[in-house]
């Protein structure tokens, strides 16, 4: 089978990158694939972060992909779909996070869905963060396919509200086995200059206000937390206003119990950032699945996550790690839990055979059942 993919990859930065890439390296072991990308996914003063591409020192897989397409330049619609029929895919595969790409991504998949399938696989249907337009943007994107692959039960949920499309399919967000192979904690804490004697749990990725990072740092206050000794990671690049979260490590005073990473982390890091962590706490107010929680299981870490969206799909309360309500006593409480009764080695070892269940081949499987089947 012929497969285009039109999405985020190489040089763009980032989880949707990072996803495409081990997506086309899956495929491209049965199919002849080819990668089309954007020229320019953001204009620049709409990404909220400080550069939309990878560094030079960068490890990121530097997928083949044709840069082609311009969000917020309409001729590019048409040069893009012409340059994928040219191609002469049997199957076009779109990856979609925000309704930002919904008059793009629509428009080249309106073009060419009378030649190919088209598949897209949904990050999200309904925002994290809601704008006037949305549903009439997502109901013309949702329009231009064939079928659907949601990553979580809460997605499919939110698909049917926009369509009666009955060509759809849950295959839960697979591993990221992208980042290395897992080293040892000593190794891990000994690369990132941390106390080898200190206890760290992490906070991973972009901080946008619905990813509870504040919750976090009010947990970080609790006195039976503070007696723990232990440290939190704060790892990625801050999407909004810093200011919000300083005042409150301020506040609290809890400065000397925060390691501020606040960049974003290059791929060959990632592994240390995960590895040097006791428990990796995602404690947000939102979410449909989290790219967070497979790197956590490709390193076998437990998890804390908080009772929303697919995240307690993915991660298995008291097994594998934490699912909570989204507030301050109910973290606290797990993390009091999971120090005070010692439970890492047995989170641990359960993360390392739940995470079988979340292979790549696994998900490129129900792609082609799902191809075959429209």
């Amino acid at each position: 089978m012929r497969i285009a993919i039109l999405s985020s990859f190489y040089p763009l930065r980032g989880g949707i990158a990072q996803f495409n890439a081990a997506l086309y390296r899956e495929l491209e072991k049965k199919h002849e694939v080819k990668a089309f990308t954007f020229s320019r996914q953001y204009p620049n003063f709409l990404f909220p972060g400080k550069s939309q591409y990878v560094g030079e020192s960068d490890q990121a897989d530097p997928i083949p992909a044709e840069q082609l397409l311009d969000t917020i330049n309409p001729f590019t619609y048409s040069s893009t779909a012409r340059a994928i029929r040219k191609f002469k895919p049997d199957l076009l595969i779109f990856k979609y996070w925000m309704t930002f790409f919904s008059p793009s991504l629509g428009t080249v998949a309106k073009k060419l869905k009378k030649e190919c399938k088209v598949i897209t696989i949904l990050d999200n249907v309904i925002p994290h963060e809601k704008r006037p337009g949305d549903n009439a943007l997502t109901r013309y994107f949702l329009k231009q396919n064939h079928g659907f692959v949601a990553m979580s039960e809460s997605v499919l949920h939110d698909l049917e509200v926009f369509t009666d499309n009955k060509h759809k399919v849950f295959i839960p967000h697979p591993i990221y086995d992208i980042f290395g192979e897992k080293v040892s904690k000593q190794e891990a804490i000994q690369h990132l200059k941390l106390d080898p004697a200190g206890k760290y749990m992490l906070f991973f990725g972009f901080i946008r206000r619905y990813k509870g990072l504040d919750l976090l740092l009010e947990a970080m206050a609790d006195e039976r937390v503070r007696k723990m000794g232990v440290k939190l990671i704060v790892a990625g690049e801050c999407y909004e206003d810093w200011n919000y979260y300083k005042d409150l490590i301020e506040k609290y005073n809890i400065g000397e119990s925060i390691i501020l990473r606040n960049d974003y982390i290059p791929s060959e890091d990632i592994k240390h950032y995960f590895c040097a962590a006791d428990i990796v706490v995602q404690p947000y107010r939102s979410a449909t699945q989290s790219g967070v929680t497979q790197i956590a299981y490709s390193f076998e870490r437990p998890m804390l996550v908080t009772n929303v969206g697919g995240l307690a799909e993915i991660v298995p309360d008291k097994k594998v790690g934490y699912v909570t309500d989204t507030n301050v006593p109910a973290i606290v409480e797990a993390l009091s839990d999971f120090y005070s009764n010692n439970r890492e080695a047995a989170f641990t070892a359960n993360a390392a055979i739940e995470k079988k269940r979340f292979g790549w081949d696994v998900f490129v499987k129900g792609i082609e059942d799902l191809y075959a089947g429209l």
